[in-house]
């Protein structure tokens, strides 16, 4: 199975979505949670290009947030890239 990582907020409905719905297909996944962490944030932002939270990472590659997400599993994408 595919490494997950997600950075996340404590605040964000995205992130709860997000980590919902990697729950749903059993994936096991690292949490980053950057509410009060500039230097992790600021790695997210560097590692995503990206200002937003959730990010997903699956195997180190970007695939961005809760909609991207949703969006690749409405299409039986994110089954292959989760190995799953």
């Amino acid at each position: 199975m595919a490494q997950v990582v997600i950075y996340t907020t404590n605040y964000c409905p995205y992130c709860t979505a997000a980590k919902a719905l990697l729950r749903s297909k059993n994936v096991r996944f690292d949490e980053i949670d950057v509410t009060s962490d500039p230097l992790r944030r600021g790695e997210m932002e560097q590692r995503s290009q990206r200002r937003t939270v959730p990010q997903i990472f699956i195997d180190g590659k970007p695939i961005g947030g809760y909609e991207d997400a949703r969006d690749l599993d409405a299409n039986g994408e994110l089954d292959r890239l989760l190995g799953i």
